[in-house]
């Protein structure tokens, strides 16, 4: 049974329940070792029937993440480290990007000119008639799929490389090679529901939740070079934000520290 398949048992509420579940031991707050609640409390703390519980136990089970005990109850196993996850600090993007691409691999799945959806188009700073390179692609880690990625590049940077230098090369490397200086980027993050194509292609039951990130890269000049709409596992990516105080003692506050040591990588 493979992890969508296994996710997907029982409907939504079941599914709702193995991904809280799931989060808890990935996450660390339920260690390897730990005993998870029995089945009546699970359904009176969620509002749900025994049976809706057990369906999302036997999901966890299907994947390797508990083992049922006679006499015991559910414990949590040691998790294998390719259930490690990719972690991003926000504060360091550049340097970031740099060992997200070491760490990680790339299948491209479209690869074509087209006119850009207007908010793109306006995001990019372009005119009515200017096309753009849009790509379609899926980072691994140890064959295992955590980001879908769809970028749009306007065609006079896109002409510079073709679709396997994309399939080979970092999209950075390529804007740079292309004689881009990037200067400035301004992204948001977020979260969605994952549709049926990008559920197949991360590996994921349709409706799981996935982290949205959405980035506009801009050169020295103030022109958009990149739009980047990516879609992340949260069990296998995440996004770290390191903060210092600043301010006076009677108004001191959190800002996001900027200079920080980079973290991509595998997280422990």
């Amino acid at each position: 049974m493979s992890e969508a398949q296994s996710s997907a048992v029982g409907g939504t509420k079941s599914h709702r329940i193995y991904l809280l579940l799931k989060d808890a031991i990935l996450s660390g707050r339920l260690p390897a070792g730990s005993k998870l609640p029995g089945e009546n409390k699970l359904a009176e703390q969620h509002g749900v029937s025994r049976v809706t519980v057990r369906r999302a136990m036997e999901a966890l089970q299907a994947t390797g993440m508990v083992e049922r005990k006679a006499g015991v109850g559910t414990v949590v196993l040691e998790q294998p480290l390719d259930a490690t996850v990719m972690t991003a600090s926000v504060s360091n993007l550049m340097p970031n990007m740099v060992k997200m691409s070491q760490a990680s691999q790339v299948r491209l799945l479209e690869f074509a000119y087209v006119l850009p959806p207007e908010m793109i188009r306006e995001r990019l700073g372009m005119g009515p008639s200017g096309k753009v390179q849009r790509s379609v692609r899926v980072r691994m880690v140890d064959d295992k799929p955590f980001s879908h990625l769809v970028t749009h590049v306007p065609e006079a940077i896109a002409l510079h490389y073709n679709e396997m230098d994309l399939a080979n090369t970092p999209l950075f490397v390529l804007l740079e090679r292309s004689g881009v200086k990037v200067d400035h980027a301004s992204q948001s993050i977020s979260a969605t529901l994952a549709s049926h194509e990008v559920a197949e292609a991360l590996d994921v039951a349709v409706g799981s939740p996935l982290i949205s990130l959405t980035r506009v890269v801009f050169d020295e000049q103030g022109r958009g070079v990149e739009h980047l709409d990516a879609l992340y596992r949260p069990d296998r990516y995440r996004f770290q934000i390191d903060l210092e105080r600043n301010g006076d003692d009677d108004s001191r506050y959190w800002e996001p520290k900027v200079g920080g040591t980079p973290t991509g990588g595998k997280a422990e």
